[in-house]
């Protein structure tokens, strides 16, 4: 089980209140294990990686490649099916401009797609996205209809960090493969903090994650490539690294996936990113699900109970992660809302477009609020973040209403 007492960020108190933490689908907090990690790679060595034969520079270069593996095994690749970029919108640029699509490329997306998964690929092509219904659940019907029209390429987004819901990923592809010869690119960025994913099992040409949503560091973003599309991706940059040999005519690209890895990389918090998967993977069990099970209902049930809310996503608790989105009525200024829990009552949640303003404005119609838990968060603490929100809105609806 994930135990708060393992996050330091978490005994941090504002005015003498601990904080709760609930921007999760943002970033999530560290556990001292990741911690321990990177300080221990500055403090006994903190050499470059693949650069050297000295001592140090090896050591560092095994450790690296072993984190590579630890990766890699928690999504069922291969480490050579691996790249360790900067984040998950590095990697779906990589793959958007990688594949040389002609600029009338016909692509299909979907509307809750993040903007990393939206802005590389209408930059690839000719975009059309699937339509959601009134909850942001994929409209079916309408994915088979853009479907005949034959993509070169279908983004999907595996789990939605507006609405919280969790597609039926697998069915989808399972469409895909058996309409037309389509480049299937996943997001998971959302998704795989809460369940692993088997890129085998789940037949996806391309997957894109960020360790920093799953409790690793920031700055490490991860690429699953099929071995033979990855293989014939163009690098997005070259220069330092990704090269077995330079000359004046030209040049040789090293193999996979060092052939996309320029330049030195994060080599502290990729180190840091190995010991996080192992502490998830030790923390996975049925006590973490059924843990939050209950904070999804928590987080649902609080706000389908109070009329001046509008839940922004399905009213059911299931193929949902813990998140909710919530529009404020009477127009309310969400950001100010936020500044107000964080500063008087400790609560860090996000407000704002949540860098998917297309899925955004059309369901909520202008900025929201969302509240998004993890494993180290409590029911409590859900509680207390309605309580408190109960309070603001009964002090701010009559403030604004007198300014209007």
């Amino acid at each position: 089980m994930i135990r708060r007492d393992d996050f330091p960020a978490l005994h941090r108190e504002i005015d003498g209140q601990v904080i709760s933490y609930l921007d999760n689908a943002a970033t999530t907090l560290k556990p001292q294990s990741v911690i321990q990690a990177i300080t221990e790679y500055y403090e006994t060595n903190g050499a470059n990686i693949h650069r050297g034969k000295h001592r140090l520079s090896e050591e560092a270069s095994d450790a690296y490649e072993a984190s590579r593996v630890t990766i890699a095994r928690h999504i069922g690749a291969a480490a050579n099916e691996l790249v360790l970029l900067r984040n998950t919108s590095e990697a779906l640029n990589l793959v958007a401009s990688g594949l040389g699509l002609d600029p009338d490329a016909y692509i299909v997306g979907c509307m809750d797609a993040h903007h990393s998964q939206l802005l590389p690929w209408r930059r690839a092509g000719r975009l059309d996205l699937t339509r959601v219904d009134a909850h942001g659940r994929l409209d079916r019907d309408h994915f088979r209809a853009l479907l005949r029209g034959r993509p070169k390429v279908v983004a999907l987004t595996y789990c939605s960090n507006v609405t919280g819901v969790v597609h039926p990923v697998e069915e989808l592809i399972a469409e895909v493969r058996s309409a037309c010869d389509a480049t299937i690119v996943v997001d998971a960025a959302q998704y795989l903090p809460h369940q692993r994913v088997n890129v085998r099992e789940l037949d996806v040409d391309f997957l894109a994650f960020s360790m920093h949503k799953m409790l690793g560091p920031t700055g490490v973003g991860c690429l699953y490539g099929r071995s033979g599309p990855l293989a014939a991706l163009r690098p997005l940059a070259v220069g330092g690294g990704m090269v077995d040999w330079v000359d004046l005519d030209g040049s040789v690209d090293r193999r996979i996936p060092f052939k996309f890895e320029t330049g030195t990389p994060a080599i502290a918090s990729v180190i840091g990113s190995a010991a996080a998967i192992r502490y998830l993977e030790a923390a996975d069990g049925p006590a973490r699900h059924q843990h939050d099970r209950e904070l999804r209902a928590a987080l649902v049930g609080g706000a389908l109970a109070r009329p001046g809310l509008s839940l922004i996503g399905p009213p059911e608790e299931s193929d949902r992660i813990a998140l909710v989105t919530l529009r404020l009525d009477q127009n309310l200024p969400t950001g100010e809302v936020a500044r107000m829990l964080s500063d008087s009552y400790g609560l860090m949640v996000r407000s704002g477009h949540l860098c998917a303003q297309p899925l955004v404005t059309e369901l909520a119609g202008g900025e929201s609020l969302r509240v998004s838990a993890y494993s180290y968060n409590e029911v409590a603490e859900i509680e207390r973040f309605y309580q408190a929100l109960d309070e603001l809105l009964a002090w701010i609806g009559p403030v604004a209403a007198g300014a209007r």
